[in-house]
């Protein structure tokens, strides 16, 4: 199941959007839970108390708190959610990547722009849901979702597998680690480093950047080929 929020001070485009996404989810046999706001903080209110959200339509042109101010406050919550901006201007464009927004969708273009938006974000989505990696010993049983998982590094003997909040070693190898992953957005970018690509924004300078502004370095016998597994992936995916 998706979980969707739609916040919008506009009580005809909350149903219109809800409708849309109807439309999107018959056609493709989607489940979905879809939870409605007519004010930003309440909806930032929920998520503090612990609601979770896979995607976020969001208004920027809002009273009180505009999406804007809201959109920062919902990502130190949920930093996987994909937040997608619905406004009439655009001037708000250039702001909304710096915000690491997933998608930009004007009021004036809603149908086609909005369901492009939902197809992309459903394939997303369902790439960070469900694939965990298990570490088992004698005295350790630990879950980690691949999702969370930035990259994947050898440290001596061990392989350290780096998400946004924690460092778990694992006596394997990091060949090891990576055949037991076998999944295709984790790759090499160093023969001592594996990244997943979901988690990369940019490549400049021979380095990744990646979503939590860390920058790792790519071997320049890497470079070429992690630019065009990227390309590959997402031309795949979206």
């Amino acid at each position: 199941m998706i979980k969707i929020a739609i916040c919008d001070d506009d009580e005809s485009l909350v149903f219109n959007n809800k409708r849309i996404i109807g439309e999107h989810v018959k056609k493709n046999k989607e489940i979905v839970d879809i939870e409605e706001y007519s004010n930003g903080e309440f909806l930032l209110a929920d998520i503090q108390e612990g609601e979770y959200f896979d995607l976020i339509l969001l208004d920027i042109e809002m009273p009180h708190k505009d999406g804007m101010e809201i959109a920062p406050q919902i990502k130190k919550y949920l930093p996987h959610a994909l937040i997608v901006f619905v406004t009439s201007h655009l001037k708000y464009a250039v702001d909304s990547f710096a915000l690491a927004i997933f998608r930009y969708v004007p009021k004036q273009e809603i149908q086609p722009r909005l369901e492009q938006a939902l197809n992309d974000a459903f394939k997303y989505i369902k790439l960070q849901q469900n694939d965990i990696y298990t570490i088992r010993t004698q005295n350790r049983f630990e879950k980690i979702f691949l999702k969370d998982v930035l990259y994947i590094q050898k440290s001596g003997k061990n392989t350290v597998l780096v998400t946004f909040n924690t460092q778990t070693k694992v006596r394997k190898s990091l060949s090891q680690v990576y055949e037991e992953i076998n999944k295709k957005e984790f790759i090499y970018i160093d023969r001592g480093c594996i990244v997943n690509i979901i988690h990369i924004m940019q490549v400049k300078n021979g380095e990744v950047v990646l979503k939590n502004k860390e920058t790792l370095p790519i071997s320049r016998s890497h470079i070429q080929s992690t630019k065009e597994l990227i390309n590959t992936f997402w031309g795949n995916e979206l």
